[in-house]
């Protein structure tokens, strides 16, 4: 049986049962494969653009003897997956540009799918604030940290066709609205680190000549540390 990490089950548990998986960016295959082995989705398409991950996931596939379980595919984000072929879509572990992307180039197919199913690695803000103006519905965000770091995650589906409704605030676009609302202790633990290294930087702009860019950079920090106070939380450490 495989065992995943506390990311990757974190994602795996956001998976709605009975689904048929996309995942895209498969590396080793081990969700799908996690994820067929427990009888949570009846079978899965682990694709990657790069031929040794997919062979890395091939080799996995058959030691478990799910060959006809999990079919393997080398394409570059969502080009060789069909229009409502699956119900989730996997994206996880990459930057959030690439993920925004992947998004951008085949919203037909990534439209067609119940929910996606996001983990970018950076650029947070701009993937929340595309999600928003491309029409999906937040449906569940999650954060863990291992082995140091923190992974903020979030699960969503196609919605509104244009914008409506209220814009989300910049605090919910930095860290999440779900999970600012449920103050999320993890979240609450990155957002007080996030203080930290902001007042850190502050510091050694005030320490430096200045000059016109680090003006700029000086009160773009200022307005970071104003929206982190808005957000910010009391919670217990964390020793994970």
């Amino acid at each position: 049986m495989i065992r995943l990490s506390k990311r990757m089950q974190a994602l795996a548990d956001m998976v709605s049962p009975g689904n048929v998986l996309c995942d895209v960016g498969c590396d080793h295959g081990y969700l799908p494969i996690y994820l067929v082995q427990k009888g949570v989705i009846p079978r899965a398409i682990a694709m990657d653009v790069a031929e040794g991950p997919l062979l890395a996931a091939r080799t996995h596939i058959k030691e478990h003897g799910l060959s006809q379980a999990i079919e393997t595919r080398k394409s570059d984000g969502l080009e060789d997956l069909s229009v409502k072929e699956a119900d989730s879509i996997l994206i996880a572990g990459m930057g959030g540009g690439l993920v925004m992307q992947i998004l951008s180039r085949h919203p037909q197919v990534a439209k067609s799918a119940k929910e996606l199913i996001l983990q970018p690695q950076s650029e947070l803000y701009e993937v929340r604030r595309f999600l928003w103006q491309q029409g999906y519905e937040l449906l569940q965000d999650d954060m863990v940290k291992e082995d140091g770091k923190y992974y903020p995650m979030m699960k969503v589906a196609p919605g509104r066709e244009v914008i409506s409704g209220k814009r989300p605030t910049e605090g919910e676009l930095y860290f999440g609205s779900r999970l600012l609302a449920d103050r999320h202790p993890v979240l609450g633990e990155f957002i007080l680190r996030e203080e930290r290294i902001q007042c850190q930087v502050l510091q050694q702009l005030e320490a430096q000549q200045q000059t016109d860019a680090i003006a700029l950079r000086r009160q773009q920090v200022r307005e970071y540390l104003q929206i982190i106070e808005e957000c910010k939380y009391e919670t217990k450490g964390l020793n994970t």
